[in-house]
């Protein structure tokens, strides 16, 4: 983690003030006993004082980046009365309020006992603070006792305006560049068509009246120097598939259109913002409501693994298989979608969000070998800015404008996040042994008229002995019997055992 916000993170903290889709990460433990109240008021103590104690500063000079500044206060432990085993997902989707990473705290802790004796557990915290996997482990730091690190900046101007000096810096002489390249390639493109025109005319002449071509006539005809890069093909960006024979390129966007929002490959078949058929109405402060419905499912691991490896693909793309086939299930029409795939890139274990994004198309016959290997070349082109235009523009403009610029990014018709294995802390809280964690996003606040691109998310993790699968569908007119219906039907034709939660 660094003092100073990163774009992804004033990109998460955009959307927590409306900016956007809201989203919360969540990690849901499931005990079969109770859990002691002061095993989770260590737990609570062990996140106040580690990484996720801090929130955001901001800048006081234009164009300096936002920073982090310790926070130890955290919000109450919420202990609720015993409720059902059939409520346990409703009780979960709710605990996303709240939050408020600027004026801290921007996480919550809240425990129920459940019906049948065991007890459920929830973390929530907000985006801004951290991803998917940085949520991991400040939980497991905390459940270690291990004191987590927080770079935090002084309250010190002299700070706030030699970051602002060295972001203009970065901005004006990035943005200086591409344009120089950009009109560097228009001009190469115009002097190719005038070549090509040229040449196409000279030889419809010489095909009605051929003419003696001699070397006098060739050495004094005019000669155009083109630049280096014409005629070459040019590389594909983050926004461009590998080249496909057959298969007509797509014209290259304005910058404009694209800044901050580019995927591989290009996608735009859907809107942005969809709006709910069920009705347009604002959820309630506190939770979801009815704009997503959720859904967890188990699977034991060696099974799992065993059939990815039996169709030549991993546990991976198995997963991201299953999660396209529910999309399916649910009713999706088009026989192609895509699916977004974030990429954790941290070198070293951080609280933070340390994350690229990149996407694959699918088609219904594709098997987990062939999304194996679209996968496998879809992490070589992560998205990002276009045309060299640094993404550092986000940072000194004004929030709405850089909303606008970066809406959509990272939005596919699906989501498929695979947090990865859990460290064994996660496995217990203190003796009580957990059945069952899943680790997700929600929506709290999302509006029906307001819906996101993404009609199905799911999210992956690994625990003793146990794959969990955690779905949240932004259809809201969509129930969980449906999902859990389509998860099924989707997930039979692969073998693939599921019990849900």
């Amino acid at each position: 983690m660094t003092a100073r916000l990163s774009v992804v993170d004033e990109i998460f903290l955009r959307t927590h003030r409306g900016l956007g889709t809201p989203i919360v990460l969540q990690g849901v433990w499931r005990t079969a006993e109770r859990v002691p109240v002061g095993v989770l008021w260590a737990l609570r103590e062990g996140l106040r004082t580690g990484e996720l104690g801090r929130r955001v500063r901001s800048a006081r000079v234009p164009g300096a980046r936002r920073a982090w500044v310790r926070n130890v206060r955290g919000l109450p432990l919420v202990l609720y009365g015993v409720i059902p085993v059939a409520g346990l997902l409703d009780w979960a989707d709710a605990r996303g309020g709240e939050l408020d990473p600027s004026r801290g705290p921007g996480w919550r802790l809240a425990y129920a006992p459940l019906a049948d004796g065991g007890a459920v557990v929830s973390l929530t915290c907000s985006h801004v603070l951290a991803d998917g996997r940085a949520l991991v482990l400040a939980a497991d730091h905390a459940l270690r006792g291990v004191a987590g690190e927080v770079e935090a900046l002084p309250l010190d101007a002299r700070g706030d305006w030699a970051d602002a000096r060295r972001q203009w810096s970065v901005v004006l002489e990035g943005t200086g560049r591409a344009w120089w390249n950009r009109v560097r390639t228009e001009m190469a493109r115009g002097v190719r068509r005038v070549v090509e025109a040229t040449g196409s005319t000279r030889r419809a002449d010489e095909a009605v009246a051929p003419r003696p071509r001699s070397a006098l006539a060739v050495a004094t005809r005019p000669t155009v120097a083109l630049p280096r890069t014409a005629g070459r093909a040019a590389l594909p960006t983050a926004d461009e598939p590998l080249p496909d024979p057959g298969v007509p390129r797509a014209q290259p966007r304005r910058p404009a259109e694209t800044l901050a929002r580019n995927a591989l490959p290009a996608d735009r078949r859907a809107p942005r913002l969809r709006t709910s058929s069920a009705g347009t109405g604002n959820t309630s402060s506190g939770g979801t409501g009815n704009a997503t419905v959720t859904l967890v499912a188990q699977s034991p691991s060696e099974t799992w693994d065993s059939i990815a490896t039996n169709s030549g693909g991993t546990p991976n793309s198995l997963f991201v298989a299953v999660i396209a086939h529910t999309l399916w299930e649910l009713g999706y029409q088009p026989d192609e979608l895509t699916a977004s795939l974030p990429v954790d890139t941290r070198a070293e274990p951080r609280v933070d969000n340390d994350l690229a994004v990149t996407a694959v198309r699918i088609t219904r016959s594709d098997t987990p070998k062939e999304l194996r290997e679209k996968a496998r070349a879809a992490y070589e082109y992560r998205m990002t800015s276009p045309a060299g235009i640094p993404e550092e523009i986000l940072q000194v403009i004004p929030d709405r404008l850089a909303h606008t610029l970066a809406a959509g990014a990272g939005e596919r018709d699906i989501l498929c996040s695979n947090i990865g294995p859990l460290p064994d802390s996660i496995g217990a809280l203190g003796p009580s042994r957990c059945t069952g964690m899943a680790a997700r996003a929600i929506h709290p606040g999302l509006r029906r008229d307001r819906l996101p691109r993404t009609r199905l998310a799911g999210y992956l993790c690994h625990l003793d002995g146990e794959y969990t699968l955690a779905l949240v569908s932004l259809e809201p007119e969509r129930s969980r019997a449906e999902l859990r219906a389509a998860l099924l039907r989707a997930a039979e034709p692969f073998g693939l055992p599921l019990t849900p939660w």
